[in-house]
This record gives C-alpha cells, sequence and structure tokens, in this order.
C-alpha cells in the first residue's frame, strides 16, 4: 500500500501507479479545479445522457458529471484500484444530484460493457499511465462501448508545458526530455498534444483538440502548494539520481521554507489537453 513518507514520493493507489492514490489526486483536482471544470465542458455532454467516468479516480469529476446528465441522465465509474472506485462510489452516494449511478473496479483495456451502451465517455488523467499499445486498446473499448454518434472525450496532462519560477525556465523540459528518450511514463506525458491523431486513428470523426495552459502565481494556494512542491521534489530526486545537469537542489524538500514555489515570484504552470471525437454514425 503506499507509504506517505516525502522519501517514497510515489503517492500510488494500490496499483502501484504513481501519483494515483486518492490523497495527492485530491490535491491536484483542488488546485486545478477552475481549469478541470473548463475542461470538462469541452466534451459537450448533455442532459440525459448515460455517461462512463473512464479511470475515475476516487470521483473528483463525478458530481461535475452527474450535473451535467441530470435526475434523467445516469453516471457509471469504473477505476482499476478498488479502493478509487469505493471512494467514487461513496462520494456519489453522497451527492444531491438526484442522478443514478453505479461505480465498479476494472480495467479499462477490456471494459465490462455491452457495446452502444453509453452515450459518452469521459476519461480524465488516466492516457498518460499507457503505453502506446494499451491506448490503442483502450480507444478500441470506448469506441465499442460508446454508441454511433456519441463522444469520446480524453483529458491529460501535457508534460511539455510544465516549468517552474525562480528557476532556470528549461529545467523541467530537459529532464522530459531526457526522460522520454526510452519508452515509458515521460514519453506518455508528452504524447499528450498527440491526442487528436490517436483518436482519428481509432476511427472517431470531427475530432477536435484544445489544450490549456495552468498557471498558479505566488502566493500558491494551499492545495497548489502542496501538490506542486510534491510534483517537483519527485522530479528533482529522479533527475539527480540520474546526474542530469541543472540546480534541482532548492526543489529536492517540498516543505523547505526555501522552496522555489514559496518565493514571493513563485509560480508553476502544466498544460491540459482535451481531446474529444465521435463514434461514426452507423452504416445503413
Amino acid at each position: 500500500m503506499p507509504t506517505k513518507d516525502h522519501a517514497s514520493w510515489g503517492y500510488a493507489a494500490s496499483t502501484g501507479l504513481g501519483f494515483t492514490h486518492e490523497e495527492i489526486v485530491e490535491a491536484h483536482f483542488r488546485a486545478c479545479e477552475v481549469q478541470y471544470r473548463a475542461a470538462l465542458e469541452q466534451a459537450g455532454i448533455r442532459a440525459g445522457w448515460r455517461v462512463l467516468d473512464a479511470g475515475c479516480g476516487s470521483g473528483a469529476f463525478l458530481p461535475w458529471l452527474a450535473d451535467l446528465v441530470g435526475s434523467r441522465g445516469h453516471v457509471t465509474a469504473i477505476d482499476l484500484a478498488e479502493e478509487n472506485a469505493s471512494l467514487a462510489a461513496e462520494r456519489m452516494r453522497g451527492s444531491r444530484s438526484g442522478c443514478s449511478f453505479d461505480v465498479q473496479q476494472g480495467d479499462l483495456r477490456k471494459l465490462p460493457y455491452e457495446d452502444d451502451t453509453f452515450d459518452a465517455v469521459w476519461c480524465a488523467n488516466t492516457t498518460q499511465y499507457l503505453d502506446d499499445d494499451e491506448l490503442d486498446t483502450v480507444l478500441a473499448e470506448f469506441s465499442r462501448v460508446v454508441r454511433p454518434g456519441g463522444v469520446v472525450a480524453i483529458k491529460d496532462l501535457d508534460a511539455s508545458l510544465i516549468t517552474a519560477r525562480p528557476a532556470d525556465p528549461f529545467l523541467f523540459t530537459d529532464f522530459f526530455r531526457h526522460a522520454s528518450s526510452t519508452p515509458g511514463y515521460a514519453r506518455q506525458l508528452l504524447r499528450t498534444r498527440d491526442l487528436h491523431r490517436w483518436l482519428d486513428k481509432a476511427g472517431l470523426v470531427s475530432v477536435r483538440q484544445k489544450t490549456m495552459l495552468i498557471e498558479h502565481h505566488a502566493p500558491l494556494r494551499p492545495a497548489a502548494q502542496r501538490f506542486y512542491a510534491l510534483a517537483c521534489a519527485r522530479i528533482a530526486q529522479q533527475a539527480t539520481d540520474l546526474g542530469l545537469q541543472g540546480d534541482w537542489q532548492p526543489f529536492l524538500d517540498p516543505d523547505s521554507t526555501d522552496h522555489p514555489l514559496s518565493h514571493r515570484h513563485g509560480y508553476i504552470s502544466e498544460g491540459n489537453t482535451v481531446a474529444v471525437g465521435l463514434v461514426p454514425p452507423a452504416e445503413d
């Protein structure tokens, strides 16, 4: 099970995937709440729809999805981590949306739903954990379970827009450039801006995409300070272990009073991309 010890900085759920533990996911969500709501609005989800939140985590998007579909709609959620599915179900039971819902543990690569079950799939902050073959498989599954003409919407982090101040403006860029030289998580974080191509390759139509810059200026809100200090510490430790050039020392201790993000000119940014496509209409 995950540890809260800063020495690990993994914040993994039971799946072992880094930064998927409910505690750190919630901190990130609260730090970017306004921008995340704007991202969801890009999907075009409508009242009365049946919507799947694929890779729902602890369910932070579920109340918003319930509001969008209303009392005539239905929200289904699925997550690989059993504890996240339980937290998501608890969150929905405490909501006042009046929307019917169901939540379960499961694998996006083999969704336990019949063809054409949903009007839309919403998948946030999840494709970053899939390698290229897995992403192809998951997009095929989304297309299968969404009705003809329905929506597949993917939102994820674009690491190419990560930078922090005061620091070398290319410090984090150089880290991701180096780390992405081999297949793995860093490369998948840099794949996000190409999601529109993956949706097109999966056979979706009317594909559109928008990337938003998310910025946090000093004084950072507590949720933003907490999440980004921990995230920067993890990257700084990895960069140090790899022997990469650059002044990573100021970022190593997320609790330091001299942390760059605590500076009066502290700043950090990231990118969020939303790619949306439609399942092709059924042929006559």
